[in-house]
């Protein structure tokens, strides 16, 4: 069973995307702010982070960073959940080492698709994905 952590500052979206995964056997723990997150990555060491931007005090784009930072969490997959729709948050998500972008409103069951499809996969061919959604944005943008 996977164990995934879920951080959002709206406690209802939160308990939407627990109540989904558990569904699908996932494991899951919430948390409503960034610091709280990078607390709870240290303690209990989820198999994936799914990350809200849009947060008080510490967004999702400072706790991406600082996870990346981490030797330890390089390669834990993160996938961002966020109402940012602009491409150039969605480009600035790929850029700084996310490995999935969903945006809200979502569809729980894609949403539990998504995170199956990214846990079943490398650290290389994240990379990879990575590396093509860049180029395609690239392209988009010009």
């Amino acid at each position: 069973m996977s164990h995934i952590l879920v951080v959002d500052d709206d406690p209802m979206v939160t308990r939407l995307v627990r109540i989904n995964l558990e569904l699908e056997g996932f494991k899951v723990q919430e948390a409503w702010d960034g610091k709280t997150a990078l607390k709870m990555l240290e303690e209990d060491g989820p198999d994936l982070l799914v990350l809200d931007i849009m947060m008080p005090q510490m967004d999702g784009w400072q706790v991406l960073e600082k996870v990346r930072e981490q030797d330890d969490y390089k390669e834990l997959p993160i996938v961002i959940l966020t109402a940012k729709v602009q491409d150039e948050d969605i480009l600035k998500g790929w850029r700084m080492g996310a490995d999935g972008y969903i945006v809200k409103p979502f569809n729980p069951v894609g949403l539990a698709e998504t995170l199956r499809g990214v846990l079943s996969t490398t650290p290389e061919e994240r990379e990879s994905r990575r590396e093509q959604e860049l180029a395609r944005f690239g392209d988009l943008l010009g």
